[in-house]
Order: structure tokens, then C-alpha cells, then sequence
């Protein structure tokens, strides 16, 4: 009977883990991007990249000393954006906007996640439904 407790509990041990990996193989933004501060980027699309597990939208945008900064915006799976109507065209190359989100943590990087984005006068940037 004892031995059949052990492999009990050694099989449930086995089932947590197999069913705990696609769970722990997501990652939380707060150890990458610092959700107390806010950044702001107006500028220009270089780069849409539609795709799982994430898509990146990356924007060239002068700072206040006129340099020019290449921003990466981390922004969702494109399977969950797809079901809120997005599509790879959704944002193009070339188009003007103006990105407001949580800036990364690694110093010397311009990365953002958790981004509001709108039209430069501030109108939604919003998918065709």
C-alpha cells in the first residue's frame, strides 16, 4: 500500500508539471518594461510585424534634443489582436503616430510595451471591423 502512495504522488507530481509548463513558458512584462513610468514617441512606422507570440511595431521619433530614436513597441499575439480585427495591415509603413506606453527597463534601450496608439491629433489608431 505505502508503494502505491509514492507512485500516486509521484504521478501527480508528473501531471503538475506537464500541465504547468505552457503557463510558466509565458512571461510577465514587469520584470521587462517599468509600469510606473510612462514614455511618449511621435514619429513615423518603419516596421509592423504581425506575428505570434508577439507583434512588434517599431517607430523612428525624435526626442527632445531632435536625435532620432528607433522605438520598439511590444504589443500582443497576433491570433489575439486578429480576433479584436487586426491585421498586418492595420498599421503601414510610412504611417504617422503617436505611441504612449510603459518604457523597458534595460538601460540604454528604447523598447515600450502596453502602448496606447493613436493618429498624431489623437484619434484611436482602431482596426477595420
Amino acid at each position: 500500500m505505502k508503494a502505491w502512495l509514492v507512485a500516486a504522488g509521484m504521478l501527480g507530481v508528473v501531471v503538475a508539471m506537464v500541465v504547468g509548463i505552457p503557463v510558466g513558458a509565458h512571461h510577465a512584462s514587469a520584470p521587462f518594461y517599468d509600469s510606473e513610468k510612462s514614455v511618449e514617441a511621435n514619429g513615423v512606422v518603419t516596421r509592423f510585424v504581425f506575428r505570434n507570440p508577439h507583434s512588434f511595431l517599431y517607430v523612428d521619433a525624435e526626442d527632445d534634443n531632435g536625435e532620432m530614436i528607433a522605438w520598439e513597441i511590444e504589443m500582443g499575439a497576433a491570433v489575439m489582436m486578429s480576433r479584436r480585427g487586426w491585421t498586418p495591415d492595420t498599421i503601414k509603413v510610412g504611417d504617422r503616430i503617436k505611441v504612449v506606453g510603459q518604457p523597458s527597463r534595460a538601460p540604454g534601450t528604447f523598447g515600450m510595451c502596453c502602448a496606447e496608439l493613436t493618429q498624431p491629433d489623437g484619434d484611436p489608431i482602431r482596426p477595420a471591423n
